[in-house]
């Protein structure tokens, strides 16, 4: 997931932003997103960044970055100042580079980065913010819970809840499919692996909404869902303590947890709320915004969806696989990989990167490089050579990338296959994209299609 790191490119004649890309920025790199007219490299106009119209499409803004100003410094919407890393090469480099850390720490203002209410809530200690040591140790405990053998013995539940989900307006002949199906499903997955009991889950799903809701808006709002979320953690954990027995017959992730500290893997009860914490935070959206993206792409390329839907009738399950893959690097969940921040200065694709200065991964950039994909603009669910940074690179590689994958391939191949005419409720145009740095998902997906009963043995 290379070739040699790029330097940026040099063109002939001035670079030209795209035309649905307003002009911002400054001609030393530091783009302040506003929409104010200024000069990129070699006279041209750099593209607006995070306005609502480039959260629509942002990839001609960032084919024209790769090309241009493929690290570039640019000022973000909270005012935090960061470079902006769009080729695959250099994206790699960056993503296993052990001087970029991912301890805020190192940032002279951490606390405007990272999570929402983390901080205030107590919730640093997880593996989205620490380095090794801690982070091999923390890493090691969590890993038990997302094997293979794991998570394939999870498939059933999430079948379960796919279908449970389908039943609850397959009779209708309409419906969103963010809050009604893409939502919930990973949430109430996770909530399932961790061991919160059924009755609270409801509680979990509001919370979740509420960081779904606020997530391009104020931290604030984010912020309060952490501080409920993180109490409700706290107390759950210390409940699993007390009632934990030795037979090790709850096999849950917080019981586990809890299990390892007991047994002398050191893991202090903060560490156990954060890590908890981050799993459901990372690992709900992410899901939410892969099977919503994914759907999505599919309902708007009749010609690989319907090649997908032969395969599945098939029974045939590559196309499936290899299909959830390509999803992943055409139109992604995550957007910009996690903060990372500058231990030293270092070289970066040509350009030098000052310690102390965070360094975002975009991703969805990267996953789109010429150099190192065929028709990259393509969606393409058969692609062999697939090494998308989708999930990460290195040691921060998504540890619940297993669980998305099955979650999504379980949602996309029952919903094609129950409701096989699926269509857009709405004109394209109609749909809008949540707004926020990290995440890329829509807020909602209406779709319409012929109304049919739940099947009878359930």
């Amino acid at each position: 997931m290379p070739p040699a790191p790029d330097v940026p490119g040099k063109s002939d004649t001035p670079p030209v932003a795209p035309a649905s890309c307003p002009a911002s920025g400054t001609a030393d790199g530091r783009g302040d997103g506003s929409g104010d007219r200024a000069d990129g490299p070699g006279g041209g106009l750099v593209p607006e960044l995070f306005s609502w119209e480039f959260a629509s499409d942002p990839y001609p803004a960032y084919a024209w970055l790769r090309e241009h100003a493929p690290v570039r410094r640019t000022t973000l919407p909270s005012g935090v100042e960061a470079w902006l890393v769009t080729r695959y090469a250099d994206a790699r480099q960056a993503l296993a580079d052990q001087r970029l850390s991912k301890n805020p720490a190192h940032h002279a203002e951490p606390g405007k980065t990272g999570i929402p209410g983390e901080r205030s809530a107590g919730l640093m200690t997880h593996l989205l913010n620490i380095d090794p040591p801690d982070h091999t140790r923390l890493r090691r405990l969590v890993s038990k819970a997302f094997t293979p053998r794991r998570v394939a013995a999870f498939a059933p539940r999430v079948q379960e809840l796919t279908d449970r989900l389908i039943d609850s307006f397959a009779e209708r002949g309409s419906a969103d499919l963010i809050h009604e199906f893409a939502f919930p499903l990973p949430i109430y997955a996770i909530c399932d692996m961790l061991g919160v009991p059924a009755e609270d889950q409801d509680d979990f799903r509001d919370w979740a909404g509420m960081m779904i809701r606020h997530g391009g808006g104020p931290r604030g709002g984010v912020a309060r869902s952490v501080k409920k979320i993180r109490g409700y953690l706290a107390e759950l954990i210390h409940r699993k303590r007390e009632s934990l027995g030795d037979d090790g017959t709850e096999d849950d992730l917080i019981s586990g947890l809890i299990r390892a500290s007991d047994h002398g893997d050191h893991l202090t009860e903060a560490e156990a709320v954060a890590m908890c914490f981050v799993l459901l935070f990372a690992g709900f959206e992410t899901t939410i915004n892969l099977i919503g993206n994914g759907t999505y792409a599919l309902l708007r390329d009749p010609e690989q969806r319907a090649l997908l839907q032969s395969s599945l009738a098939a029974g045939e399950t590559g196309l499936l696989e290899t299909g959830v893959e390509e999803l992943l690097r055409y139109d992604g969940p995550v957007e910009l990989a996690t903060w990372r921040y500058a231990t030293t200065g270092l070289t970066i694709g040509g350009q030098v990167i000052p310690a102390g200065d965070p360094v975002l991964v975009v991703l969805a950039a990267a996953d789109r490089d010429p150099d190192r994909f065929d028709a990259p603009d393509t969606l393409d669910l058969a692609r062999a050579d697939n090494q998308h940074l989708g999930y990460g690179h290195g040691i921060h590689y998504c540890l619940g990338a297993p669980l998305a994958r099955l979650e999504a391939q379980t949602a996309i191949a029952t919903l094609l296959t129950r409701l096989p005419d699926l269509r857009l409720g709405v004109d394209p145009g109609e749909l809008r994209w949540r707004g926020g740095l990290i995440m890329r998902g829509l807020r909602m997906l209406p779709v319409e299609f012929t109304p049919s009963a739940p099947p009878q043995d359930r």
